[in-house]
């Protein structure tokens, strides 16, 4: 009898330790995810930085390791090749899920383009827009994004197809600044930073923001790899709770996120103070995906001949892993 009521009491506390093991929230356990980025300085990536940083990933029992990769097509194929577990990228790379990289967006982090702008030369006659109409215009490449921007311009003017000249010179700063001083182009689309730090050196101003004539367009968004998605989605859930954490922090302390982005830049922090005063309305608070945004890229990828039909939206996000709010 006295062993029967031994192994029922061991029984009885192995129950309850189990338990609590169970009600523990994941959290407190260490979780280590690798985060690609789809650029170095792009602002809605960079809050993975200032997360980092912070110690706000860490709070939420994240060991997060961030890897730099030049551009959504680099990022996705380290996602497909295993070496990443959340892509931090842009809608565009939604594309490439299409495709069959092995990923899923999981939140829209950011929805519109006020990081990305139009700049003519300091010394430049153009004020306005309009202005614009014929001129030589500098884009990254052909079929880029900032093609396509052009061509959004282009439409919401009410120009006929054509209207700008594009001239791809590159996106470096280098390569802008020489193409200003030598007159190749009459403007150029680009980072708003750039422009912003080109005023500083009256080498180059900000015309007007991405923004200010595109909509929602889902500009920052993440992805998670189908293998994290199948071995541990709660991981997932904890990432993105992180992650609007960093962005209640970002909208709640200027100064101190300037200074961190600063440091992830390069650029001075007066000239991050002026870029986030510009920016810092499209940051979700939700990272629910827009429906406008979600019909603007499936258009686009087939307007830049990125897909031959428009494709099944809703096959390449999910909002299942979104945190409560």
């Amino acid at each position: 009898m006295v062993r029967d009521q031994f192994c029922k009491a061991t029984i009885a506390a192995l129950a309850v330790t189990v338990g609590a093991l169970v009600l523990v929230p994941t959290a407190s356990a260490n979780i280590t995810l690798t985060v690609g980025k789809a650029a170095a300085n792009a602002d809605p990536i960079i809050p993975v930085d200032v997360g980092y940083q912070l110690g706000i990933f860490k709070k939420h029992g994240l060991d997060v390791k961030i890897v730099t990769f030049q551009g959504g097509s680099k990022m996705a194929q380290a996602m497909a090749a295993g070496a990443i577990d959340i892509g931090d990228g842009a809608g565009t790379e939604m594309a490439l899920v299409a495709k069959g990289v092995p990923m899923r967006a999981v939140c829209e982090s950011a929805s519109t383009f006020p990081f990305l702008a139009i700049g003519v030369p300091w010394d430049s006659p153009i004020k306005t827009v309009k202005e614009l109409e014929g001129k030589k215009l500098g884009i990254s490449s052909a079929g880029s994004l900032t093609d396509w921007l052009t061509r959004e311009l282009e439409s919401k003017e009410g120009w006929g197809p054509d209207s700008i000249k594009q001239v791809a010179i590159g996106n470096g700063a280098a390569g802008i600044v020489a193409a200003f001083r030598d007159h190749l182009v009459d403007a150029d689309i680009g980072e708003t930073a750039l422009f912003l730090n080109m005023a500083d050196k009256k080498t180059g101003r900000l015309l007007i923001r991405v923004s200010d004539f595109e909509g929602s367009v889902a500009s920052g968004t993440l992805y998670a790899s189908n293998h994290l998605i199948e071995t541990d989605p709660n991981a997932i859930r904890t990432f993105l709770a992180a992650w609007l954490d960093t962005l209640d922090y970002i909208r709640a302390h200027k100064a101190e996120t300037v200074k961190i982005e600063s440091r992830v830049t390069g650029n001075p922090e007066d000239v991050e103070s002026k870029d986030y005063d510009l920016t810092i309305g499209m940051l979700t608070k939700t990272c629910k995906f827009d429906p406008q945004a979600l019909a603007t890229l499936s258009r686009s990828f087939v307007e830049l001949k990125i897909l031959a039909a428009p494709p099944d939206m809703s096959k390449l996000y999910t909002e299942a892993y979104l945190p409560k709010r």
